[in-house]
C-alpha cells in the first residue's frame, strides 16, 4: 500500500469520516444548547437525532446503485455537500421540526458518503480492501474523540457552541479543495469465481447454513450491536451529569474515552481476527463484555466508573462488532454478500432511528432507566451471539480455510 498512487486520495476520504464521526454525535454533545435554541426538552432533541437514522434509510439502497452507475467521486462530493447543509441548517433552526428536516440531511449524507467511499477504497486497494475499510472506523473514532474536547473548550471559555459546527464545515471545504485534484481508481467489475474457489467454498461447510436461524440472528445483531453503542454515544454525557453528578464539561469527555476504546479496539481486533482468532468468537465475547460494563455502569454511577465503562463499551461495542457480524454473515452465506450486507446495514440504520425515539420517551422517567434499557439490548445481543456460535460450529469446517468477507 505504501507505493499506491491513491494514498493521498484515501487520506482525503478518511478525513471525511473524521468529520462524520463528529457529525454522528454533535447533536447529542450539544443537547443542552439545542434544548434552549429549539425550545424543547431532551426528548425533543432525541427526536431530532432520530432523523439521522431515517435519512440514512431513505437513500441507503439507491445511493449504492447510483454510485455504480455514475462513479465514486461525484458521490463523495455530494455527501460532503449534503453534510454541510446539515451543519449550517442546525445553527439556523428555531424549532424541532426544522431541525429534524436538517438532521435528515446528515443521515442521507452518511449513506451517500458510504456509497462513494467504500467502493472507492476497495478499488484503490484491491489487495487489502478489508484493511482500507477498517481504517474508516479508526477515523470515525478519532473524530468522536476530538469533538467533546472542542466542545469542552468552548464551554469553559464561554464561546458560541456553533463553532463546533463551523469547524466541521471548514474542514470539509479545505478537504474538497485538495480532493478535487486527486485521482480515483477505475471501477472494477467483480471477478467470477474459478472452479477451484467454488470447491474451497464447498469444502468449508460441514452442512448447509440455515438463514432462518444464524442468518436472522446475525441480521438482528446488526440492530443490537449498533443500538448498544449508539445509545451510549447519545446519552452517556447526560447520564454523567444527572446521575453521576459530574460537571458538564467533564461529562462530555466521556465520549472521548469511549472513542479511545473504539479506536484501540479497531487495531487490536483487526490484528487478532487476521491471524489468531475467528471473527465469530468476538460476536459473542464482545457483547458479553459490553453487558458486564453496562451493568456496572448502571449499578455504580460514579465518575470513575463512568470513565472506565465508557472506555470498555467503546472497545467492546463500538470497535467493530457490526463489521465482525457482517464478516461472519459473509462467511456463512458467501454467494449473497451484497444483499446480506444491505440487510444488515438496514437493521443497523433502524437502530439509529428507533433508539433516540425510545430513549427520548424513557428519559421522561429516568436517565438511569436508559442505561438499564441498554443492558437489555446487550443481553439480547449475547443470546444472539451464543446462537450464532453454536450454529457456526455445526456448519463450518473449522479445520479448512475460512472464506473471509
Amino acid at each position: 500500500m505504501k507505493k499506491n498512487k491513491y494514498i493521498l486520495t484515501a487520506l482525503s476520504l478518511y478525513i471525511n469520516y473524521f468529520i462524520h464521526g463528529m457529525g454522528a454525535i454533535i447533536l447529542a454533545q450539544n443537547m443542552q444548547f439545542l434544548m434552549k435554541q429549539l425550545n424543547t426538552d431532551k426528548a425533543g432533541v432525541a427526536y431530532v437525532i432520530s432523523a439521522l437514522g431515517i435519512g440514512r434509510l431513505i437513500v441507503l439502497y439507491v445511493s449504492g446503485v447510483l454510485s455504480d452507475k455514475f462513479g465514486r467521486k461525484p458521490f463523495v462530493f455530494l455527501g460532503m455537500a449534503v453534510y454541510s447543509v446539515f451543519f449550517v441548517g442546525i445553527l439556523f433552526s428555531k424549532s424541532v421540526t426544522v431541525a429534524f428536516i436538517f438532521a435528515l440531511f446528515a443521515g442521507m449524507a452518511n449513506s451517500i458518503l458510504d456509497a462513494g467511499t467504500y467502493p472507492a477504497l476497495m478499488e484503490a486497494f484491491p489487495e487489502a480492501p478489508g484493511t482500507a475499510n477498517v481504517m474508516i472506523k479508526a477515523f470515525i473514532s478519532a473524530g468522536q474523540f476530538l469533538l467533546p474536547l472542542i466542545i469542552g473548550f468552548l464551554i469553559n471559555n464561554n464561546l458560541y457552541y456553533g463553532y463546533s459546527f463551523i469547524f466541521c464545515i471548514a474542514v470539509f471545504l479545505i478537504n474538497a479543495v485538495f480532493l478535487i485534484r486527486l485521482p480515483f481508481a477505475s471501477m472494477i467489475k467483480k471477478e467470477e469465481k474459478t472452479d477451484s474457489q467454488d470447491k474451497n467454498l464447498v469444502n468449508n461447510f460441514k452442512t448447509s447454513p440455515n438463514f432462518w436461524i444464524e442468518g436472522i440472528a446475525l441480521i438482528i445483531m446488526g440492530y443490537t450491536a449498533t443500538a448498544t453503542f449508539y445509545l451510549i454515544s447519545v446519552w452517556l454525557p447526560t447520564y454523567g451529569t444527572e446521575v453521576a453528578k459530574m460537571s458538564k464539561s467533564v461529562s462530555l469527555t466521556l465520549i472521548s474515552y469511549y472513542s479511545m476504546g473504539s479506536l484501540l479496539s479497531v487495531f487490536i481486533t483487526s490484528y487478532l481476527v487476521k491471524s489468531l482468532i475467528r471473527p465469530v468468537v468476538f460476536v459473542l465475547v464482545y457483547p458479553f463484555l459490553s453487558l458486564l460494563s453496562l451493568i456496572l455502569l448502571w449499578l455504580v454511577p460514579t465518575q470513575t466508573v463512568c470513565i472506565l465503562c465508557a472506555f470498555l463499551i467503546g472497545f467492546t461495542a463500538a470497535g467493530g462488532v457490526l463489521q465482525l457480524a457482517l464478516t461472519v454473515m459473509a462467511e456463512l452465506f458467501p454467494a449473497n454478500k451484497g444483499r446480506i450486507t444491505g440487510i444488515v446495514y438496514t437493521a443497523s440504520s433502524l437502530a439509529t432511528f428507533t433508539i433516540p425515539l425510545i430513549t427520548g420517551i424513557i428519559s421522561k422517567t429516568s436517565i438511569s432507566n436508559i442505561i438499564l434499557f441498554d443492558v437489555f439490548i446487550a443481553a439480547v445481543g449475547v443470546l444472539l451471539g451464543l446462537i450464532v456460535n453454536v450454529r457456526y460450529k455445526k456448519v463450518i469446517n473449522v479445520e479448512s480455510k475460512a472464506v473471509n468477507a
